[in-house]
């Protein structure tokens, strides 16, 4: 039972001059851990565990880590990301979970505490179940399992009086496993577990063959004095209609935590923290052996400092610590640092679309998102491959990720990450249609009614959506919250987290049951309520109206050459054919099946270009599709903005294994066209044109509406001579698409022999160029055949190093030239002829009109040994 008892005094005073003393200590344990399997020992945990025992024969192990991820680390197994290697690997399906059952084992120094200290070891993730021992004594006197549950122990009993500890670890996998039949999640069985689905295979991935078992996520020690600060919650209030920029009305800042008293007496303190240069703070007590849960006062901020969404306005981030202060002494118990950001998400009904709006500081919100599987397949995260990613996303002027619900709860470093470039975030719980029974399906093991249930320790389920709810809700970026991919949880599930869970954990963000749910997305249309996956006619995503937010619609997105050597044999590096006759419109090599590919390639729309004469020219015009397919698509949910849609998000932006489908960079980090295409389609205002109709028009997504905007449209014929079609003085309202002058007969005149190229620009009344755009045109028969025979245009090309890890290029096409088409800025390493990754660009696979030139930042981690040159290549343009 809880107790507290409040002692009713708030104080708000001026900070102390005196040094703060910070009472907590946290460390990981990340390294020095060994591993053997359970069937090369008969030692039990009680024997394993004492620190004389022998480990000379057991093998290094990679935690947090995997089994895998231990054994490619070791040199046991190949690459699994590479060619066909995964199918040289043992599948736990067909060996037994037995194979799979490690022992991983750490020694660490650390001393029995003294006094009131306590010494706390904390799992913040394994899969799926284990037994810990410590010094010869087991720890957990409970099960623990799931992968999605965190676990702290009280370990000052059982550290040794010299310092010298031994953890052991024995970590079984998930049961059942399933089987890796081709099925999405197989024969659907890993769903019966509270853990990820994909392991056991998905159309975008091949079954991870451990299930990723292992220590997965961070081991720490943390050290406090008797009261333990736990959970804290920060909530902020911004009432009213807000700007990004000027002075700012009040905001408020609510905050509670949990303190949890590990000793026999009742204790009396001080719960405070420290925020602009104030402390608040109140009194409390806590019962012997209890955890209270506290509410301080509100604290009202002053002009604050306000967290938008990416384009919006900035992201500021306020520290603040947290402690709390036993009476009568000076070091704190127990204090966390923390960060959060001052926002405040509302949702509203659009009656037009029938679906519903997002609203940040009281502004909607058009939402571009993508749709997130994981960072790496095989669980190895780290900061920097999350800010890299993180910073792709917000590159892509998207303003939204959604974590699919076949995957896990991001980590506390993905929502980091997400704070500090303005992504928003949609977290789906751990459900998807395919595994959990919303269709028939004889890949399935069992029937939809036994799918239903799953999983099949529902307790388990809302224990840990409790867990991970607290483990995130800090988070500015956390948008919303999800049931599922693509089905509700079962009712016993779903009742609990929407109606008891949520509003108290939580209580500010909005719950969907799942992920194209009528009460997010009306689905009027029919069928499943989002899609389509594959290639479309680009004047489709213009014409057709989909569902008013569409939850998952993408199409094709493979590499370029560079990409695809680093994970196809030389030997399969064969591009498909075309075959209209063929299942999927293409004849493709194995290995680009086995990758994925087959079932979401570019069927005939590479053909217009010239059928490709070998790997590289397939790559280069994959890419000029790829960056055609999602500007085209952004444009067309943006050119009806409110009146069609309140959002998309696209399936999907990024790849956690080396598929070959829907993705704007590759699992290696680096960028495709169509990264760029959907940036360009993405500006926050867009000058853009109809394919079909011709029609010019403007979307402005700000909040502001802009006056005095010149727009000019010209075409380029093949040979770089321009024509003005039209030159136009206007201005477009906040958060909105307008339609401007029709040009298609123009256009269709002007390139119906060869082609061309129509570049749009948008000034302001200053002549800063806002937006521009260059698409390029088929002749009048659908073929490319003036792109083909292009000369040459030499360029030149200036770079200047502006500080370490930031590269200024500057590339001039001269008069007389003709357009220098789509040219890909590379940084490559002089030593090695390999691309440097990650490498960030403000804008690649460009073009540059004759007599113009064009400007590109390059930013990268500066690392030792490696000698970066800039490399520019285009359709028409060979230079370094």
């Amino acid at each position: 039972m809880k107790q507290l008892f409040l002692l009713q005094t708030v104080i708000i005073s001026l900070l102390f001059s005196s040094p703060f003393l910070h009472a907590q200590t946290r460390y990981e344990l990340n390294e020095g851990w060994k591993c053997l399997p359970s069937t090369e020992t008969t030692a039990k945990g009680e024997t394993l565990s004492v620190p004389s025992y022998d480990l000379s024969a057991w093998k290094k192990a990679v935690v947090p880590g995997t089994v895998l991820t231990t054994q490619l680390e070791n040199g046991e197994i190949p690459d699994p990301f590479y060619g066909m290697n995964n199918n040289q690997i043992p599948d736990i399906y067909y060996t037994g979970r037995d194979y799979y059952t490690y022992w991983f084992v750490k020694d660490f120094q650390e001393k029995t505490p003294q006094g009131d200290e306590q010494v706390w070891l904390t799992f913040r993730g394994i899969n799926y179940s284990c037994d810990i021992y410590l010094n010869g004594r087991k720890v957990n006197t409970e099960p623990y399992e799931g992968m999605f549950l965190r676990k702290t122990f009280n370990i000052g009993k059982f550290l040794s009086a010299d310092g010298n500890n031994r953890l052991a670890v024995i970590v079984y996998p998930v049961n059942p496993v399933g089987e890796p039949n081709g099925g999405q999640g197989g024969d659907g069985r890993i769903a019966a577990n509270v853990s990820h689905q994909y392991v056991a295979g998905w159309d975008w991935i091949q079954p991870i063959r451990d299930r990723n078992t292992g220590i997965w996520d961070k081991v720490y020690i943390e050290k406090t004095g008797a009261v333990n600060l736990k959970n804290p919650h920060i909530v902020t209030l911004v009432p009213g209609k807000r700007m990004p920029r000027g002075a700012q009305a009040d905001a408020t800042l609510k905050l509670s935590v949990e303190l949890e008293n590990t000793s026999n007496r009742k204790i009396s303190g001080t719960v405070s923290y420290k925020l602009e240069n104030q402390t608040v703070s109140q009194k409390v007590q806590v019962a012997a052996n209890a955890v209270a849960e506290i509410s301080l006062l509100d604290y009202t901020l002053k002009n604050p400092k306000l967290w938008w969404p990416s384009g919006y306005g900035e992201q500021p981030l306020y520290p603040i610590t947290l402690e709390f202060t036993e009476d009568g002494r000076k070091t704190p118990s127990d204090s966390e640092q923390l960060t959060f950001g001052v926002r405040e998400i509302q949702t509203d009904w659009n009656i037009l679309t029938r679906s519903m709006e997002v609203l940040v500081n009281g502004q909607r919100i058009f939402i571009k998102g993508g749709n997130w599987i994981i960072s790496d397949a095989m669980l190895r995260f780290s900061d920097e491959r999350y800010d890299a990613e993180i910073r792709y996303h917000r590159d892509m002027n998207l303003n939204l990720i959604r974590i699919w619900g076949g995957a896990l709860t991001e980590r506390p470093e993905f929502y980091a990450a997400c704070d500090k470039y303005g992504l928003l975030v949609i977290q789906d719980f751990w459900f998807s249609g395919d595994c959990n029974g919303r269709w028939k399906d004889a890949m399935k093991a069992d029937d939809q009614w036994t799918r239903r249930k799953y999983p099949d320790n529902h307790a388990l389920v809302v224990e840990s959506a409790a867990d991970m709810i607290k483990m995130i809700r800090n988070h500015p970026s956390l948008a919303m919250w999800c049931g599922g991919n693509e089905i509700q949880p079962p009712e016993d599930i779903l009742f609990p987290l929407r109606d008891v869970l949520l509003p108290r954990l939580d209580g500010t963000r909005r719950f969907l049951d799942y992920s194209n749910s009528d009460e997010w997305s009306y689905n009027a249309i029919g069928s499943n309520g989002d899609g389509p996956y594959t290639i479309q006619p680009i004047e489709s995503f213009w014409e057709k109206q989909t569902w008013p937010f569409n939850s998952e619609v993408g199409s094709v997105g493979v590499g370029d050459y560079e990409s695809l050597e680093r994970f196809i044999p030389a030997d399969n590096l064969i591009p498909p054919v075309y075959n209209p006759t063929a299942r999927f419109k293409e004849d493709v090599d194995s290995v680009w099946t086995y990758h994925t590919y087959t079932g979401v390639g570019y069927e005939g729309y590479i053909e217009p270009y010239g059928a490709p004469k070998d790997i590289r020219d397939f790559a280069l015009k994959a890419q000029l599709v790829n960056y055609n397919q999602y500007r085209a698509l952004i444009e067309g949910f943006s050119s009806h903005i409110w009146e069609w849609y309140t959002g998309t998000i696209i399936w999907k932006t990024q790849n956690p294994w080396t598929s070959m489908r829907g993705q704007m960079y590759d699992c290696y980090l680096d960028p495709n066209a169509a990264l760029f295409g959907l940036r360009k389609g993405s500006e926050m205002l867009h000058i853009m044109c109809h394919p079909t109709s011709g029609r010019v028009m403007v979307v402005n997504n700000r909040f502001e509406p802009v006056n005095d905007l010149m727009m000019i449209v010209k075409i380029y014929d093949m040979e770089g001579k321009e024509t003005l079609l039209a030159q136009e003085l206007s201005y477009i309202g906040a958060s909105d698409a307008k339609k401007y002058m029709l040009l298609k007969n123009s256009i269709a005149r002007l390139t119906k022999d060869n082609g061309g190229f129509l570049y749009l620009q948008l000034l302001d009344a200053n002549k800063n160029l806002l937006s521009d755009n260059l698409y390029w045109y088929p002749n009048e028969q659908g073929t490319y055949s003036g792109l083909a025979a292009m000369r040459e245009a030499r360029i030149n090309v200036r770079t200047k190093i502006l500080s370490e890890g930031k590269v200024e290029v500057v590339l001039d096409n001269p008069e007389g030239n003709p357009v220098a088409f789509f040219n890909r800025i590379s940084l490559v390493d002089a030593n090695t002829g390999k691309r440097i990754l990650p490498v960030f660009y403000d804008d690649n696979y460009f073009s540059i009109v004759p007599g113009a030139s064009k400007r590109v930042l390059i930013e990268y981690s500066h690392r030792s040994g490696v000698n970066p040159v800039v490399e520019v290549k285009g359709w028409n343009v060979d230079g370094k």
